[in-house]
């Protein structure tokens, strides 16, 4: 049950960034699939670190105001361990969509780090890597 529960909070993480056919992201429910103090890492260019609202604000901007329109990221494979009450997944995603009007496409790594929580699963940190 720990690895479909994984999946399920894997997913909705996912789908938080999405915007595609005109619909709001919801880079909010990141507050609720983080733990509060969570830890959140982009790898490069620059090695960068945030909170869970440093990360949020921008991303919410950035889908909501019009530069970044049709986006959507997803999974394309992973492994998932899971001991006890923690769990680590690293994972290759996709990703699309239309930036100041110019159509791209991407990818990379992301690893998440997950604890059981009286509430079910939920994120502890996340870092992503993009590849050139």
């Amino acid at each position: 049950m720990s690895k479909a529960e994984i999946d399920v909070v894997t997913a909705e993480f996912f789908g938080a960034f999405d915007n595609r056919g005109g619909k709001a992201a919801d880079v909010g429910r990141i507050r609720r699939l983080m733990l509060p103090g969570g830890v959140i890492v982009s790898t490069g260019p620059d090695l960068t670190s945030y909170t869970v609202d440093e990360f949020i604000e921008p991303r919410r901007l950035l889908l909501s105001g019009g530069r970044l329109v049709e986006f959507s990221e997803w999974e394309t494979s992973e492994r998932t361990e899971i001991a006890g009450d923690i769990a680590s997944r690293f994972g290759e995603y996709r990703k699309s969509g239309i930036l100041d009007g110019e159509p791209f496409e991407g990818g990379g790594t992301k690893t998440i780090q997950f604890v059981r929580t009286p509430e079910g699963w939920r994120i502890t940190a996340f870092a992503w890597f993009d590849q050139p």
